[in-house]
């Protein structure tokens, strides 16, 4: 990893509960065997990271699987001229660097902690071993690559197929469905800009879609964050081919 410094936890693992039931939880953990979770957690190294911090950065060895236990962390690409996309937004209970951890291969993205953030990282030459091991634990990697293609899949055909409402409104929809139940409205932590890095339209754009929106009802806008009010009208016009968005 690069960037600012990092505090690191070493040694023999004492983690709380609570931070380990993050990874208990994660649906690709918890059916292991109470022993082989054990195991799993003699490998993991706590870290934790300041705002801005760079994790890896595309072309960098994949060496390591890395698990969010709090905070967010930014996936993202630039290009030479200086113009950045994010790809994704890793929340607590999230995993990533899979691919490059499963074929040995570089990464093919930088991470960024887009928060202050706890991370449990899994080197590669102790992960390879265990996964081996965990027949079913290789099942559920390969369901999570399936997922991981399907999803770039998605994105692909937003920008090509939709416009700025129908991709903003989709965007909004897969950040936010990570917090279905939450009783006062789906939470986004995001910023505009961010979102707008995200759907490939500027910021101004952006702003004035969400301000409708917000005047409709659909959505509440914070400071750093969008909150998701009425998903189902989001919904509705993906599914018309968001040509009435403003």
């Amino acid at each position: 990893m690069t960037g600012a410094p990092i505090e690191r936890t070493v040694g023999a693992p004492l983690f709380s509960s609570s931070k380990l039931s993050v990874l208990r939880k994660h649906p690709y953990f918890a059916d292991l065997e109470p022993e082989a979770f054990d195991q799993l957690c003699r490998y993991a190294k706590h870290i934790t990271l300041k705002r801005g911090t760079t994790i890896f950065s595309k072309g960098d060895p994949g060496t390591s699987l890395i698990a969010v236990i709090s905070g967010t962390v930014k996936i993202s690409i630039s290009s030479p001229d200086g113009r950045n996309a994010i790809l994704n937004l890793i929340e607590a209970g999230e995993i990533f660097g899979e691919i490059a951890l499963l074929d040995g291969l570089s990464r093919t993205a930088d991470a960024t902690a887009n928060s202050n953030c706890e991370l449990f990282v899994i080197d590669r030459r102790e992960f390879i071993p265990f996964v081996r091991s965990q027949p079913t634990l290789a099942m559920k990697f390969i369901e999570l690559l399936c997922a991981r293609l399907r999803w770039t899949s998605d994105q692909v055909e937003q920008v090509i197929l939709q416009d700025l409402p129908g991709r903003l409104a989709s965007a909004l929809l897969r950040l936010s469905d990570k917090h279905k139940s939450a009783p006062q409205g789906r939470t986004i932590s995001i910023t505009q800009q961010e979102i707008s890095e995200m759907v490939g339209m500027t910021r101004e754009s952006i702003n004035k879609q969400l301000r409708v929106w917000a005047a409709r009802g659909w959505v509440r806008l914070e400071h750093g964050a969008i909150v998701v009010l009425k998903p189902d009208a989001l919904q509705e016009l993906v599914d018309a081919g968001s040509n009435d968005g403003v």
